[in-house]
């Protein structure tokens, strides 16, 4: 009976250790300052993103085969862009300073809250294609941001009108709305709640739209915009959803659905009962909000995209403020960083975007502090994983980069030598 049971445990181990999957990394290259980071990265393996210049300024840039292009701006060379997704047509879109003046001087694209130049010029949303930048309209007001685009060109983001908005502090002055821009005209999504605000931020090639409506707020450095998003949305065919959420308010750092794939499930973020912390959810169609917890001793998480299978990818934080990557599969949330071979030369803090092959884009950090783009590929046959490895030691300033791009709870990371624990 021993040598039974000893080949039944054997096959149940065999079985746990091919369900675990494997991947290898390929470095894009350090990234500069924030806000640089890849973003998305389509099926034909286009990566969009931002990388600051030599000259200071935020560039928006597309990797592709090992290659870092520069996709211009909306102005002047000195002048800021990023790019958020793309497309496997090679269409972007994004958001760009241009050299357009006007009377209200925000920081509607954050880029001077990350210490880049900003001239308190118009921000607007656009669309790079065959080599040009295009900007895209607003809804009467001046500023934008272009966050998704699908297969089909229909693009998602957000927009000013020309009404004041009684809920924004100082200098946000005017309302911020949901767009789905089709044909290069700017349709306005409903909020939901009576809310005054919302951000569209990922469109599958359904047409099914993920995002969240709320109140106007302070620029925030993680989401990269000025919504403090109080309702999960899914917007179809003009209606809004209200996707619930995981007991909070959404007062915290909110309620925001972050991706949606093919099937219409859709990834995001929920504060929980008490407003205290914040969760990554799975949302589907007939089950409702998932709650997909967090990595052991964390407190937070953000579930940023997910592929057509229900892999999810996000972030787990610590209540010290350190990030590591996570990926969710099958009920099962990894550390990403122990899935990778033992000799991996990135320690993995942010996985946010996944396309349909599994590849996996995100922030890293190498052995001596500096942040750097990757893509992730399954790789089944990758040898060598196990436990994740130690994070490296850190500098405060190298800390300081990293929250600026990821603020949960508006945690400020404590003086220390670690990214996770």
């Amino acid at each position: 009976m021993k040598p039974i049971l000893n080949s039944i445990a054997g096959c149940m181990i065999a079985a746990l250790s091919m369900a675990q999957p494997r991947y290898t990394i390929t470095d894009l290259g350090a990234l500069g300052a924030a806000p640089g980071q890849p973003f998305g990265i389509t099926s034909a393996g286009l990566v969009s993103g931002a990388a600051v210049g030599p000259e200071g300024t935020s560039r928006a840039v597309l990797w592709y085969n090992g290659t870092r292009v520069d996709l211009g701006t909306l102005g002047l060379r000195i002048s800021n862009a990023l790019a958020y997704s793309a497309n496997d047509n090679g269409q972007v879109v994004g958001m760009a300073d241009t050299w357009t003046t006007y009377p209200f001087k925000e920081d509607f694209c954050g880029f001077k809250s990350f210490g880049l130049p900003s001239w308190g010029t118009e921000c607007l949303p656009f669309v790079w294609q065959n080599g040009v930048m295009y900007p895209l309209p607003t809804l009467g007001g001046y500023n934008g941001q272009a966050s998704g685009i699908n297969n089909r060109g229909q693009i998602v983001g957000v927009a000013e009108n020309a009404v004041l908005d009684p809920t924004c502090p100082a200098p946000q002055v005017l309302q911020s709305k949901a767009v789905l821009w089709q044909n290069g005209k700017a349709q306005e999504l409903p909020a939901v709640g009576g809310d005054p605000d919302g951000y569209a931020v990922a469109i599958n090639d359904s047409g099914q739209i993920a995002g969240g409506t709320g109140v106007c707020a302070p620029f925030n450095q993680g989401t990269l915009n000025s919504l403090q998003p109080l309702h999960a949305v899914l917007w179809q065919n003009g209606v809004a959803t209200d996707l619930g959420n995981l007991g909070g308010t959404g007062h915290n750092f909110g309620n925001l659905a972050m991706g949606i794939n093919t099937s219409g499930q859709i990834s995001g973020l929920s504060d929980l009962p008490g407003d205290k912390a914040t969760h990554a959810f799975l949302w589907t169609r007939g089950k409702g909000m998932q709650d997909l917890g967090t990595l052991p001793g964390d407190v937070n998480s953000v579930a940023v995209t997910l592929d057509d299978t229900g892999i999810v990818t996000g972030l787990s934080q610590d209540a010290g403020g350190n990030i590591r990557a996570f990926l969710w599969q099958n009920g099962v949330m990894y550390d990403f960083n122990s899935l990778l071979p033992d000799n991996s030369p990135l320690y993995l803090l942010l996985a946010c975007s996944i396309n349909s092959h599994g590849q996996i884009v995100g922030l890293a950090v190498d052995s001596g502090g500096t942040l750097h783009g990757y893509i992730a590929s399954p790789n089944p046959s990758a040898s060598g994983i196990g436990n994740a490895p130690a994070p490296p030691v850190l500098t405060d300033t190298v800390r300081r980069q990293i929250l600026q791009r990821v603020r949960l709870n508006r945690i400020a990371a404590p003086r220390g030598p670690a990214v996770a624990q």
